[in-house]
């Protein structure tokens, strides 16, 4: 048997009147998507436990079937183990967006959380600039992908409390810098110092020279010491790997015993390589059990209020993704398919929400004919079926357990 997690970052939406009422994913055309919810049980699954924020962290660990009231320490360290950094007992892992901020009458607003979904090479430039500048002490500054990156604070502080840049975009960052505990001050003060670094820098000159927004401050947030999770191996006896293009989701896998499959030109964004994502999880599944596929697409153009670009993104990941892995897995015997988003991102609220989002499960051994009371796959279906599952760390179990 094998087993494959298909999941669209966000794709999950609210109705808008711009589509008649309609959700985006409801709006676009999603034949394989639609065939897999008929053909198999569809429902609504919570991935955020109430009292946790609504982050791909969460609601990811979720998904892999670990519970993140037990295991739950903060983004960035799943993060680190991804780039290879090694975490201490003591050291904390920050997440290190680059931003723009922008001055409106007297305040300082954040224009955009990617700075403009800034270049990897020209980001990497900056951070290069940032670990020469203040690095060398407690705070290492590591580069990863386009405006993600990573701070370690080695034996620093994780009493403070964070806001995600994304849940700040055209609003005052003022009631949202790092606050709450000893440590803080430092980091509020390495901020400001990273911003008089930037403004200057050769990168940010040219960017503006260009008409591109700035990459003018960082931004931490989703800090945390390292984890312990459960290999999959221990848990399922299953061997697996992850296809994804964001470091969160290789951290993740990373921790779970899971191996990491490279994709090129996978980059997180709208351009991601889509059919290679899933001809590469097809080749992984010849010699493995299990594999989790990531797309990031529908999540980012939310995120940016683009509601044709998420729907552009959800029929890629349909016709590019999931048609090519049902017809793949077909040639490879028995297999479960788990269809799903990790949470919902609303295009106007433009961040991400706890509401609980639509899932499919597919077993090509056990699904019956379609079911013609299934009109599709989402969320008005999803919720029609009237089964959900309060804790979604256990829809794992079902795909692999049956």
């Amino acid at each position: 048997m094998k087993y494959i997690v298909l999941l669209g970052d966000g794709m999950s939406d609210e109705p808008l009147v711009e589509l008649g009422g309609r959700t985006p994913l409801a709006k676009a055309d999603t034949p394989n998507m639609d065939a897999l919810a008929r053909q198999g049980e569809i429902g609504m699954v919570h991935t955020v436990p109430e009292g946790f924020h609504p982050g791909s962290d969460v609601a990811n660990l979720s998904v892999f079937g670990y519970d993140p009231r037990n295991c739950y320490t903060g983004r960035s360290p799943l993060e680190a183990a991804s780039m290879g950094i090694e975490l201490g007992p003591e050291d904390v892992a920050f997440r290190l967006n680059l931003v723009c901020l922008t001055p409106h009458y007297g305040k300082i607003y954040m224009e955009d959380f990617s700075a403009g979904h800034i270049s990897t090479e020209e980001a990497g430039e900056l951070i290069r600039e940032l670990d020469k500048e203040f690095g060398g002490g407690p705070f290492e500054f590591h580069a990863g992908v386009s405006y993600r990156h990573l701070m370690v604070w080695r034996g620093g502080r994780d009493d403070m409390v964070f806001t995600p840049p994304h849940d700040l975009t055209g609003q005052s960052i003022e009631n949202d810098l790092p606050r709450g505990g000893e440590g803080a001050q430092e980091l509020v003060n390495l901020m400001t110092s990273s911003q008089l670094l930037l403004n200057n820098h050769a990168v940010n000159v040219r960017r503006e020279k260009q008409r591109l927004l700035p990459a003018n401050s960082i931004w931490l947030w989703g800090h945390g010491k390292v984890p312990q999770l459960e290999t999959f191996a221990d848990r399922f006896g299953v061997s697996g790997a992850v296809v994804a293009a964001v470091d969160l989701i290789k951290g993740i896998g990373i921790s779970a015993g899971l191996d990491v499959i490279e994709v090129p030109g996978a980059t997180g964004y709208l351009d991601t390589n889509y059919r290679g994502k899933a001809e590469f999880a097809l080749k992984a599944l010849e010699s493995r059990d299990f594999v989790y596929l990531h797309v990031e697409a529908p999540d980012e153009a939310s995120h940016s209020g683009q509601i044709d670009e998420k729907i552009k993104a959800i029929e890629s990941f349909d016709r590019e993704v999931v048609g090519p892995v049902r017809k793949g897995l077909k040639e490879k015997g028995p297999h479960r398919i788990l269809l799903m988003p990790d949470h919902p991102t609303p295009v106007k609220k433009m961040t991400h929400t706890n509401d609980p989002v639509p899932f499919a499960l597919y077993d090509s051994e056990a699904s019956p004919e379609p079911n013609p009371r299934v009109r599709g796959y989402n969320e008005e279906s999803a919720k029609r079926a009237d089964n959900v599952l309060v804790d979604g760390f256990r829809l794992i179990e079902r795909l692999i357990r049956g």
